[in-house]
């Protein structure tokens, strides 16, 4: 069986945000037979369709690393409700033009964090109304949805919180054996 590639895709530009915590954690936690990167969505404009057919490079680099990769995994900020701008804003460059839409036909595993109770499940729900259009495929357990951040997060942004973590590796089990099952099927 050949390894996985996983890109994870942080929700924030921030360096010690909880969603790249997430992300840090999921690299350390992922099973031998995948492997996980952080994608750098830093220095991407606005999105503005007049500029789909000609991406500035950063951008032409995160859509190749989303072509290459087998799976995704978002790690969410919420903010006001929904998605963080610099994360949408990268769905956005990925998904255009039509016809090149990276994210068609991946699957993803989706993890959020927030300060408060509902740990971002609202922005996650609106990443899952987007993948409906982008027509990829999400996981739906288990869920990764922590609650209270501050608590689980040493001050250097490092998930301390053991229950997370094994939330975290089943999420990944999961996301790997979901994308095994749909690459059988291709």
């Amino acid at each position: 069986m050949s390894d996985l590639s996983i890109l994870g895709v942080p929700g924030s530009l921030r360096k010690n945000a909880y969603s790249m915590g997430l992300l840090r954690a999921a690299v350390e936690l992922a099973p031998k037979d995948a492997r996980i990167e952080i994608a750098d969505i830093h220095g991407f404009p606005v999105f503005n369709q007049d500029d789909e057919g000609n991406p500035p490079a950063p951008v032409r680099a995160f859509r190749e690393r989303v072509r290459a990769a087998d799976a995704i995994l978002f790690s969410i900020n919420e903010h006001n409700y929904g998605l963080s701008a610099a994360e949408k804003n990268a769905i956005d460059w990925a998904s255009r033009p039509y016809a090149d839409n990276v994210w068609n036909g991946k699957p993803a595993g989706i993890m959020s964090a927030s300060t408060g109770r509902i740990g971002g499940a609202r922005a996650q729900y609106e990443l899952r109304q987007s993948m409906v259009f982008l027509n990829m495929f999400p996981i739906n357990r288990p869920e990764v949805i922590v609650t209270f951040a501050p608590e689980k997060f040493d001050a250097e942004g490092r998930l301390m919180d053991g229950e997370t973590r094994k939330i975290i590796a089943a999420h990944l089990a999961e996301l790997i054996r979901f994308t095994r099952v749909l690459r059988a099927s291709a």
